[in-house]
């Protein structure tokens, strides 16, 4: 059972924010070790790693078109189903995103103008081993074929049987992503950044993973190639009242505490009384889940609780800012309009984090680790870069030179201001 904390003072907040996967200087280690290998030796780095740390020969590192063809007849017409209706609904909301572009006059004769321009060439991470989450290609591939990013390559392990999940192989294949690469972990990010002989470069890397993953994102983001966002293992924060179906609620804890051993869960409630009914019902759901073992690893990392002022309850998932924050109070929209760091907000008591992941629209790739303080989740302007383009009329910079000379010849760049002084003179 996860213990009840009550009314926890403030000095403690930031100990109880710490996610469970906080940079290890161990996994940073690994990581740029993969990474140099990755970069000095391309493929055949590749190929040495999936022995040493999957223990099988990589057979090839590009999927095959008859492969793909023949694992989009191994999916069930239900599942076909179930992604075309989610396509159309993350469709729908994601069109409504596109950019325009901007063009106006600053001052007589300047124009200013900021045009979206997709990115060229886009690489997708899906994650795979035990849950191999097909519903993120869908959540990355659609928005960058809104967008009309040139060229769109996946990469995604291999299950423990040596092969890619048909499920994501026919999911990229719906999206129209026929680029596929049979690579995970570290290395899988390194072979996007550096490109090997097999793999092409990205201009920009898409997708969650484990911290090995998000580790080697946020190093080769430090001058290497540009990524959405750190996002690591999978969290949730559910608000909870009285009001709140002791049910509903520990549902939403498991749907993210089964993700891994390393994802956290958390609990903030209004009183001990709905913590432990919570609690209660997380076991008692928990003892018959598939993956009860896993769910539990999560939990021990997880906690719950106790903030007897709404105040504080807010102040405190703000403070977190979880990557998935449902609320589940009498009253959710009080609450909800007052939240300024979440990656994805779930207002009521029939809007399950699992809607969001699948298929209401919105986008399941997410910051995580207290990010969302600071970045989005992934949208359709991730797929784009704002370039800025000007014109200006002689007229126009008579008009502006004062301003410029004035303001270069008081930084001491000299050259500055002439540009300006010898077309006006």
């Amino acid at each position: 059972m996860i213990p009840i904390e009550l009314n926890p003072p403030k000095e403690r907040w930031s100990a109880l924010c710490r996610r469970p996967s906080d940079r290890n200087p161990e996994v940073s280690a690994r990581v740029e070790a993969i990474l140099e290998r990755v970069r000095s030796k391309g493929d055949e780095a590749l190929r040495e790693l999936s022995l040493e740390i999957d223990g099988r020969a990589l057979e090839s590192i590009e999927v095959s078109q008859e492969a793909i063809l023949e694992a989009c007849k191994a999916v069930s017409p239900a599942v076909k189903e179930a992604v075309a209706r989610a396509a159309a609904n993350i469709r729908a909301f994601h069109e409504a995103q596109r950019p325009v572009e901007i063009s106006l006059e600053t001052a007589p004769g300047v124009r200013c103008i900021q045009r979206p321009v997709p990115i060229g060439r886009v690489g997708l991470y899906i994650p795979g081993g035990s849950a191999p989450l097909f519903s993120t290609v869908l959540m990355l591939a659609i928005p960058a074929a809104i967008a009309t990013c040139p060229e769109v390559i996946l990469c995604t392990p291999a299950g423990k049987d040596g092969k890619i999940s048909p499920e994501v192989l026919f999911t990229a294949d719906f999206c129209g992503i026929h680029r596929i690469f049979c690579l995970g972990g570290a290395q899988a990010i390194a072979a996007m950044a550096y490109g090997t002989e097999s793999v092409p470069r990205a201009d920009k890397i898409f997708g969650p993973g484990n911290q090995y993953v998000t580790t080697a994102k946020q190093l080769l983001s430090a001058g290497t190639v540009a990524i959405d966002m750190p996002a690591g293992p999978s969290e949730v924060m559910v608000i909870a009242d009285g009001s709140t179906p002791p049910a509903f609620a520990a549902a939403d804890l498991l749907s993210q505490a089964e993700h891994g051993p390393d994802s956290q869960v958390m609990l903030v409630c209004d009183s001990a009384a709905t913590a432990g009914a919570i609690l209660d019902e997380v076991e008692r759901q928990r003892a018959l889940l598939p993956r009860s073992a896993i769910a539990l690893k999560a939990l021990e990392k997880s906690r719950a609780l106790v903030f007897e002022a709404l105040e504080d309850r807010i102040a405190f998932a703000n403070a977190y800012a979880p990557e998935h924050l449902i609320i589940a109070t009498g009253d959710p929209w009080p609450v909800a309009g007052r939240i300024t760091a979440a990656g994805s907000v779930f207002v009521g008591p029939y809007t399950p984090e699992s809607a969001g992941d699948y298929a209401s629209g919105t986008n399941h790739t997410l910051p995580t680790s207290g990010w969302a303080r600071s970045f989005s989740g992934v949208n359709l302007d991730s797929f784009y870069r704002k370039m800025t383009l000007q014109e200006i009329s002689r007229e126009g910079l008579q008009g502006l030179s004062g301003t410029i000379v004035a303001m270069a010849e008081a930084e001491g760049l000299d050259a500055h201001a002439n540009a300006v002084k010898v077309r006006i003179l």
